[in-house]
């Protein structure tokens, strides 16, 4: 098992490239076969920084038309959520009208999920689907479904794969649990 020391944190090895890679395969299938008739090619929403790996390998594996549009929110300070969403960049492009997909890296409270579908309906989307990569399922405090999740994982802090600690760590292929 691998270990990486970011500042004054020691992190092992939770999931590997391969096991997220299966998983990214099986929420693409289930994309291409719900938008692939969509009649206005839907908005693919990167919500920076974190998803950025995400959407990556999301969009080698997607087969219908997309427009990529991106958002940055903050709700996090080190390794703890603030429990505040704040929109540090808004969204990148006009989307009214349009099924916006929403690629997240990481849901846990779903604070931010629940904030950026407000921001979402109005800027006058026509509908917003969730799509995950991770979901800790304990940490979980709200009613908004979520329509595609790759991964269910403990409610612990990680890093890598597009996740940071204090903005480190997101280059990392495989994902590492804090090791307390």
């Amino acid at each position: 098992m691998k270990k990486v020391k970011i500042k004054d944190k020691t992190f092992r090895t939770l999931i590997t490239y391969q096991q997220l890679s299966e998983a990214i395969d099986r929420v693409a299938e289930n994309l291409n076969k719900d938008f692939k008739d969509c009649e206005q090619p839907p908005v693919l929403l990167c919500v920076l920084n974190g998803s950025i790996m995400y959407m990556s390998e999301l969009m080698k594996r997607i087969d219908f038309d997309c427009q990529v549009v991106s958002i940055k929110l903050k709700s996090y300070e080190g390794t703890n959520t603030t429990g505040k969403v704040k929109q540090a960049m808004g969204l990148t492009s006009d989307i009214t009208g349009r099924k916006v997909i929403i690629v997240e890296d990481i849901v846990d409270t779903g604070n931010t999920i629940v904030a950026l579908k407000q921001i979402l309906a109005d800027a006058g989307a026509q509908a917003s689907y969730v799509c995950t990569l991770l979901h800790k399922p304990e940490a979980y405090v709200q009613n908004e479904p979520l329509d595609y999740v790759a991964m269910e994982i403990p409610n612990k802090f990680i890093i890598g794969f597009g996740l940071d600690y204090d903005e480190l760590g997101r280059n990392y292929k495989d994902i590492y649990v804090l090791d307390e």
